[in-house]
């Protein structure tokens, strides 16, 4: 027995090691930030709104629609069973809960049918605003003229895969941690943060041409930077009726982070050398 609690404390310490290193990589890396900033950037850049609005009318009766039919078959059924599990936070425990799942849902059924073309215009016109063309041309014909989201020629490259089973399992996996109070939902929106931060960047590893072992390099290497930046992303996406035009606002923060990427002195030569070793 004694031998089990030191191999049990062991593993505890190490895990606890590993938390505290990541959490300190998070705060230093302040990936957390470029949600936030992709708002701003998207609201002050008025180029950026036509991906977005050509599609306005699908997303919006898409959020709505998915939305309130969630809070009116599943926040009541949810919310009784964690008044057993979660006492006087239940009924916020339940709304968390419900918004999460609308967000899935909603995400789900626009990217799969509307945005995903939309999207990697939105991520490409933002690199080119950030004098990223180089990085843009391996993706796409850049034409001449006009502002810089005018300038996106046909695609050679979609790197946008919709939702796959795997992420929805993992997702419905995970969804009972809803059920521990306040503690189990901390963790699933950390585990969605986790998946959802280097999502965000998989148009930029298809412009870069990486290969998935240099793509797993880089992401661990980072994991910190990833995990806060899905974190704060995932957290906007569960706003209710808004949550489409967070997803438009967090590919522009992924992308604003990628251009800081290539044009970061001491980050490049950073990524080349991981590149490297995964070679």
């Amino acid at each position: 027995m004694a031998e089990v609690a030191d191999r049990v404390r062991d593993v505890a310490k190490d895990e606890a090691a590993k938390v505290s290193a990541m959490t300190k990589e998070a705060v230093e890396s302040r990936a957390y930030l470029y949600p936030l900033k992709g708002v701003l950037y998207f609201l002050t850049h008025r180029d950026l709104w036509r991906p977005l609005t050509s599609k306005l009318a699908a997303v919006l009766t898409t959020s709505i629609g998915v939305t309130t039919l969630m809070f009116t078959f599943a926040y009541l059924p949810q919310l009784a069973i964690m008044a057993f599990t979660s006492g006087p936070a239940a009924a916020i425990t339940a709304a968390l809960l419900t918004l999460s799942e609308s967000s899935t849902i909603v995400n789900l059924l626009s990217r799969t049918f509307f945005i995903e073309e939309a999207l990697v215009d939105t991520f490409d016109g933002t690199l080119l605003n950030q004098d990223c063309k180089n990085l843009v041309s391996e993706g796409r014909q850049i034409q001449a003229g006009g502002d810089n989201m005018a300038r996106l020629g046909k695609l050679i490259k979609k790197p946008f895969a919709k939702f796959t089973p795997n992420a929805i399992i993992r997702y419905f996996i995970y969804l009972p941690l809803n059920f521990i109070p306040v503690v189990g939902t901390a963790i699933f929106i950390i585990l969605q943060g986790k998946r959802a931060g280097p999502t965000a960047h998989q148009r930029y590893f298809q412009l870069k041409e990486w290969s998935a072992r240099q793509r797993e390099a880089h992401i661990e290497q980072n994991r910190g930077g990833y995990t806060s930046f899905g974190i704060t992303a995932f957290l906007l996406e569960m706003v209710p009726f808004a949550n489409l035009f967070f997803v438009f606002t967090n590919t522009v923060g992924a992308a604003l982070w990628a251009a800081d990427l290539e044009k970061s002195a001491g980050t490049a030569p950073k990524l080349r050398e991981q590149a490297k070793k995964a070679q």
